[in-house]
């Protein structure tokens, strides 16, 4: 029981050791073949036009941006 007890907390203590490696570097998650960047492809599907949950996505985050705008103009600082 005691070695399985070790072997867990050392597991534990390597998970956390290259947890707190990851969040130091803050470099994004990527595979070790690039994705799609690397065979030149900009997004998973090859549609002339967005789906209308796509445009619907971007007309909210076009509202948004122009809303922060708005209020950025009316900032009182």
């Amino acid at each position: 029981m005691t070695t399985f007890i070790l072997a867990f907390v050392f597991f534990l203590v390597v998970a956390a050791a290259m947890a707190v490696g990851y969040m130091l570097q803050r470099k994004s998650i990527s595979g070790s073949c690039g994705g799609l960047g690397a065979l030149g492809i900009d997004k998973a599907c090859d549609c002339p036009e967005p789906c209308d949950r796509r445009k619907a996505r971007m007309e909210r985050e076009e509202a948004r941006a122009k809303k922060l705008e708005e209020w950025r103009k009316e900032q009182i600082l």
